[in-house]
């Protein structure tokens, strides 16, 4: 990897001034060093972490490029391009044709859009908080449409059948993770 972590901050706040971005950015770094090291890629945390810090380097600058416009930015600061890759795939399907092979990919397919979720279902708790949150909760706000409405299903969905994950698999480690990390999305 050819970035450090603070470099990588400090990017992403280069093209994302939104506390709610920088927050999400955060969000997902500690989820996927979390599936990390769960899934026994121990030695690759830092990559996960790194992968999930810059997923959306783009969105909020240009939302109608994202994850494609990315890769540009990147390959303009000669980063690596397994990090781009990892980044630009869980645009799969949506703005690039870049399909998530590595499993850490697979993971960042999932779960970027259900820290979302399982973020607004936690801050509609009294304690505001993921560490009392549970499986049925984040199910039953799933299933109205309505509620958290910008957080794809179909996305959550696909990834989890990527993984070969049930629903209720993906939705129970993601909180576990954001559970570790301490984050509510």
């Amino acid at each position: 990897m050819n970035i450090t972590r603070d470099e990588a901050f400090k990017l992403l706040e280069e093209y994302n001034k939104d506390p709610f971005h920088i927050k999400h950015a955060l969000t997902v770094e500690g989820v996927m060093r979390y599936f990390a090291e769960a899934l026994g890629y121990g030695d690759e945390a830092d990559f996960w972490g790194m992968v999930g810090l810059l997923h959306d380097l783009d969105f909020e600058q240009y939302p109608e490029q994202h994850c494609i416009k990315e890769q540009e930015i990147m390959r303009e600061r000669e980063l690596d391009e397994r990090l781009i890759h990892a980044t630009a795939s869980h645009g799969y399907g949506l703005t690039v044709d870049i399909k998530p092979e590595h499993e850490m990919e697979k993971v960042l397919y999932a779960t970027d859009e259900l820290t979302g979720l399982i973020g607004a279902v936690a801050l509609m708790r009294p304690s505001k908080s993921v560490s009392d949150l549970e499986l049925k909760s984040v199910k039953k706000k799933y299933k109205n449409l309505k509620f958290a409405a910008g957080c794809s299903r179909e996305v959550i969905e696909k990834g989890a059948e990527m993984l070969g994950w049930d629903l209720d698999k993906l939705i129970s480690e993601t909180i576990l993770a954001m559970r570790a990390t301490d984050a509510v999305d």
